[in-house]
């Protein structure tokens, strides 16, 4: 639900900010995530007071029960280097200082924040002036009942799919030779150039330095925790210096070379380890928290901070790893988005993991939850040395398909909130063109992950103008088993097991015996219900490889 509630301050952020104890924070996906405090919502589209104001009352109560827990260190993502609470960014944006009190004690944007706000959208505008658009479709607001879509007679007024075993000129692929030679290839070019963006042919060299190493345990197992900064060279334009934030965790007692999980997530500078138990989430039951899940395979687990790559907002396009090769100037239509570079990143980590005797490269696993969902699915496509997938909750610009009308639509990632996301040609399908237009929809980018393992997932179809901190409807978790289905007939091809069925499964209902598998569970918008049956999946896929 990474774009649900940034029209409006919403109480299920608030109380994510302050109900999370350190804990808690490693305990679950929402402490995967660059520190970031709650940015004000309520900057493009207002929401009707009365419904706003009790939300709120609420979320405030629960902050000030909750106040004394919060966890506060510095934003390395933040160029003022605010102070701000490890958080869920599910529902949020950019990484900015902590919001000021406004009348009767409601969080009003700092100038740094309107700042970033009004950068951001003359960002999106001389893009909008590069590719000749004057206005866009406006997005919807998942906060005002009805608005958003979650009628499944109306979900699919495009339901025609392009094929991904059909060639440009008509031909049909029939070999793993034609896939790989030259329909894959075009699939790419339509991703590069009208969604992602296109990473460019050279980019700077990554130096990796390890900064700390601790010896820590999670429960009764213990780890070896190393700190690393990845310097990315900066000659071609000093103005802008990259260091890529990582930090890898593996037993201390591994006898070789071990598995790795790697999230898109914060990286806390000062170390610790994270607890072995998390607590409840979204209607997800208190358990062991996904790194001691992962600890009990004997496999390790690493932290990659998204934001130390790329900002999370377009104001940041001109800085970063975006603004670094683009030498401060704005970007080009196909010039890459903020999940390209990203991803980039997470090429870079890999890099890395080959070089430490404590990881076994090639078993590399990528995890990302909300918008580091729709990351990770990215990275997966575009890496061929990640092994396999965990796809949280990845939504519009994800798995989620684009002709889908569910919850999430192409309009709000064409928002001025995450635009920045994409490439700038995204922008022309949610004004002059339709969602119908576009050459590849998100199956095809399932398909790019074959013949590689992907595990999707979501939670459930609760409308969040019911029941905010209990939902994940936005996501749509059919639109994202639907491009699981789409992509069956590549992984075919490539002697691969599909899902084996276009029926989409009861909540709870793991469809989990082929290569590309799905799962829905029944809690909100967290990931914890899937960490142990993904782990199981897999281990499995683990065996099978060489």
């Amino acid at each position: 639900m990474c774009c649900v509630l940034r029209k409006s301050t919403c109480g299920i952020c608030i109380y994510r900010l302050t109900a999370r104890t350190f804990q808690n924070i490693f305990s679950s996906n929402f402490g995967q995530i660059p520190v970031a405090p709650l940015r004000a919502h309520a900057r493009d589209i207002a929401q009707p007071r009365e419904v706003s104001r009790n939300r709120r009352r609420k979320g405030r109560t629960k902050q000030n029960g909750m106040k004394n827990r919060s966890i506060l260190f510095t934003c390395a993502t933040v160029s003022a280097l605010a102070i701000a609470p490890f958080a869920s960014r599910a529902f949020q944006t950019t990484p900015q200082a902590p919001a000021q009190k406004g009348p009767g004690g409601r969080g009003a944007p700092t100038p740094e924040q309107l700042a970033t706000q009004k950068a951001s959208k003359e960002d999106r505008q001389q893009m909008m002036d590069q590719l000749h658009i004057t206005s866009l479709r406006p997005p919807v607001n998942a906060r005002i009942k009805g608005e958003a879509n979650y009628d499944e007679a109306k979900a699919n007024p495009y339901p025609d799919l392009p094929d991904p075993l059909v060639m440009k000129n008509g031909k049909k692929v029939t070999t793993a030779k034609m896939w790989w030679d030259q329909r894959r290839p075009e699939i790419v070019e339509d991703f590069d150039r009208e969604i992602y963006g296109r990473m460019p042919k050279n980019t700077p060299k990554v130096t990796w330095e390890v900064t700390k190493t601790d010896h820590l345990s999670v429960g009764d197992v213990p780890i070896v925790t190393k700190t690393l900064l990845g310097h990315v060279d900066n000659s071609s334009y000093p103005q802008i210096t990259v260091d890529i934030q990582l930090a890898l965790s593996t037993p201390a007692n591994a006898n070789g070379p071990v598995p790795v999980i790697m999230v898109f997530g914060g990286v806390n500078p000062n170390g610790g380890a994270p607890p072995a138990t998390s607590q409840e989430q979204q209607g997800a039951a208190a358990g062991p928290s996904w790194q001691a899940q992962v600890l009990a395979k004997g496999w390790g687990y690493a932290s990659l901070n998204p934001g130390s790559i790329q900002a999370d907002n377009g104001a940041g396009l001109r800085k970063g790893i975006i603004g670094l090769v683009n030498k401060g100037e704005p970007r080009k239509p196909d010039d890459w988005g903020a999940l390209r570079a990203w991803a980039w990143g997470a090429d870079r980590a890999m890099d890395y993991f080959e070089t430490d005797k404590s990881v076994n490269a090639k078993r590399v696993a990528i995890q990302g939850h909300s918008r580091y969902g729709k990351a990770t699915i990215v990275s997966m496509a575009y890496d061929p040395r990640i092994a396999i997938a965990f796809v949280s909750s990845s939504g519009e610009g994800g798995a989620k398909l684009h002709r889908r009308n569910w919850g999430e639509l192409v309009e709000n990632v064409a928002d001025a909130n995450e635009y920045h996301w994409m490439a700038g040609n995204f922008l022309k399908y949610a004004g002059p063109l339709k969602w119908s237009d576009l050459p590849v929809d998100s199956h095809e980018l399932v398909a790019m992950c074959a013949p590689r393992p992907v595990f999707l997932s979501a939670g459930n179809s609760v409308d969040p103008a019911d029941d905010i901190g209990h939902s994940d409807a936005w996501v749509d978790a059919k639109g994202t088993f639907l491009a699981g289905v789409g992509a069956g007939p590549v992984y075919r091809l490539l002697g691969k097991k599909d899902l084996g069925t276009a029926t989409f499964p009861p909540i709870e209902t793991g469809i989990l015996t082929g290569d590309v598998v799905f799962r829905q569970h029944s809690a909100g918008h967290t990931p914890n219900p899937n960490w142990p049956y993904f782990l199981d999946f897999a281990e499995r896929e683990f065996k099978t490889m060489h």
